[in-house]
Parts: C-alpha cells; structure tokens; sequence
C-alpha cells in the first residue's frame, strides 16, 4: 500500500498531528496527516489532495521535500510511506473529517501514541528540522 504523509512544520517547529477517528483502522493512533496514493497520482499530488480534504489546506507540490519513505510490514499488508517535509501552506488546518488535531513539540511527540511504522521515523525528526 503506497500512502504519502507531511511533516507539517511551524516556524516554532511545532509539528501537526492528526489522530485516527472511530471506525478507521488504528483507531486513536496520531500520525502525521496524509493519505492513499491514488493510481496515476505522484505521492506528492496525493498528499496536496488528501491535504485539501483532510484540513482544507493548500499546499504546492513545489514546497514539499521527501525527508524519508518508510517501509513497514503490518499483518495483511506492506506500507511504502514517503514523509514530505512541508513548512509552507495556505489556509489555517482543520479538522474536517472529524479528527483531533494537535500541534506539537519534538518533546512531546512520545505522549502521542502512534502506528508502529512511524516511530523509527519520530526518532529522526530532530535532525530534520535542524537540517
């Protein structure tokens, strides 16, 4: 399964997070928001759809930066994630498909439980926004 995701960036370096809503698979889980790559679709114009329809924000492709794919095998399926940094967008996020949202620290990031793909990834974050 080919999914693309944003490390979405204040200039505080707070990083935005999303929580899976009731009824989704790993329910309760934060992650970073993004979604499905869609056949014929570039893992970047995924994510500046699924972006627009998550949070109702826009995002160029021009101002993403592929800062990592993980690779993770769940029981039933094999996830390819390319993480795109993005510190530049239009429009303030918003839950519109009922989920919490979070702005976070570097430091707070391990009091938000999330799928087991993402945390050899969380690990690197701090050099990436030193970088």
């Amino acid at each position: 399964m080919l999914v693309s995701a944003a490390l979405i960036v204040k200039a505080n370096n707070r990083i935005l997070l999303a929580q899976r809503p009731v009824g989704k698979s790993m329910a309760g889980l934060w992650e970073f928001p993004g979604g499905k790559v869609m056949t014929n679709e570039t893992p970047e114009q995924a994510l500046v759809r699924e972006l627009k329809e998550e949070l109702g924000i826009g995002i160029l492709e021009a101002d993403l930066a592929l800062v990592e794919t993980i690779f993770h095998a769940y029981p039933g399926f094999k996830l390819e994630m390319p993480v795109f940094l993005c510190r530049q967008w239009d429009g303030a996020p918003k839950p519109l498909e009922g989920q919490a949202l979070a702005w976070v620290s570097v430091g707070e990031l391990p009091d938000y439980p999330m799928p087991p793909a993402d945390a050899p990834f969380v690990a690197k974050i701090p050099k990436i926004l030193s970088g």
